[in-house]
Formats: structure tokens, sequence, C-alpha cells
């Protein structure tokens, strides 16, 4: 069985009215799932909506926390890091981590980096050890797929476009996966929403193609 960890993080969420999302990414990672479990029934999908419930951004004592030895926690301590434990565990148990995001300022939304932020965690995800020279962490976990769905209002963020300098949102992702045990690491992303025009809707059709093409990759 695969399982698939869902997170949505845009902070635009439901259109009750139409029963649809007002959100690009949202959408796209829905037919994402939907394309997969047409194919694959069994899977099992772990949600999470960051964008309408964020996570906590850590602070002083949770870093205090997260430092101490397990055995050496006090009460307050290991509460202050339940919910890393809990988004920890979700990450442990995923095959693939679907993650639908808007570029927010050319980066990633602040819940977003609090998820990431929450469980990137010494000891947890990645082991820290000097004798390892300039590079003393190293991941976990291992073996897992990562599917970016992104969606910009300008354009060009791709390598090589004219924006690529400025697009601080799936570098930052992929390099932050690394210690989640993200081997695989894929972008489907939707531009030009700010400018509502042809090449939006063609940028949006092509997304849609490529999750049709990534579902059938993967399996």
């Amino acid at each position: 069985m695969t399982t698939i960890l869902h997170l949505d993080t845009s902070a635009r969420t439901l259109d009750k009215s139409r029963s649809k999302h007002n959100s690009i990414s949202r959408t796209l990672a829905d037919s994402f799932r939907e394309q997969w479990e047409k194919k694959i029934t069994d899977t099992e999908v772990i949600y999470r909506d960051l964008g309408a419930n964020p996570p906590d951004f850590i602070n002083e004592l949770w870093i205090a926390a997260a430092f101490t030895p397990d055995e050496q926690r006090t009460t307050e301590q290991n509460s202050l890091l339940s919910l890393s434990d809990e988004l920890i565990d979700e990450v442990i148990k995923a095959d693939i981590i679907l993650l639908s995001t808007p570029m927010y300022n050319y980066g990633m939304p602040a819940v977003l980096k609090a998820w990431f932020d929450q469980v990137i965690r010494v000891n947890k995800t990645f082991t820290f050890d000097l004798s390892r020279g300039d590079f003393p962490l190293q991941p976990i976990l291992s073996g897992k797929t990562m599917v970016l769905i992104s969606s910009c209002g300008e354009f060009g963020f791709h390598v090589g476009g004219v924006r690529e300098k400025m697009n601080y949102l799936g570098p930052h992702i992929e390099v932050a996966s690394q210690y989640l045990g993200i081997e695989k690491f894929y972008e489907i992303r939707s531009e030009y929403q700010e400018f509502g025009d042809q090449r939006h809707i063609k940028s949006l059709s092509y997304a849609h193609t490529e999750i049709i093409n990534l579902v059938s990759q993967l399996i």
C-alpha cells in the first residue's frame, strides 16, 4: 500500500457556493490525488490543511526541548514537542509527500515554513556530527518522493527563465526536503495567475497534463 501525505498551504480555501477551491494549487493537488486513486485504489492518504490550521512557530523553549535528550525532557518540554512528534510521524509513514503551495512574495507561505521547522528536527529526521567535517548534517529518513504543486502570479521562474533568480520557493523546498528523506523531487508549476490571460490558461492546462503524466510515471 502506498501512503500519501497531502499538505495544502494556500490561504485560499473552499468556495462553498460552488463547492470548488478558490486556490489553484489546491485544485491541482486534488487533481493529482484523483488521478492517483483511480489507478491505485488502496492508497492511504494522510491529509493536513496547513492553510486552515497553521502549525505553531518554534521558539527558544521549543529549541531547548528539541536539543534535550529524550530521557531528560520535562513534561512541559514533551508537551512543546507533541505537535512536532505528530507531524514527523506522518512524514515517516509517507511514501509520497504531495505538497501544494502558492508562491508568496517569491517564497513559501509562513505556514509552510512553520511546518518545515517543526518536522526538520535533530535526532528525529537528521543527525548532526562534526566529525563529518563541513557537512555535519545527515538525513535519517530515505527513499521518499515529493511532488510539489505550486502556483505563481508571475512567470519565468524555471531554470533559465526571466525570474529564475527570484524563485525562493521550489529551490528552498527541494533543499529542505532532503532532511525528510526525499530522494525524488518533482515540481509542477502553474504561472501567470495575476495576468489572467491566455498564457495563464495555457500554463494551467499544461499543469493538468503534467499531473497525468507524472502519475503514470510514478506508478
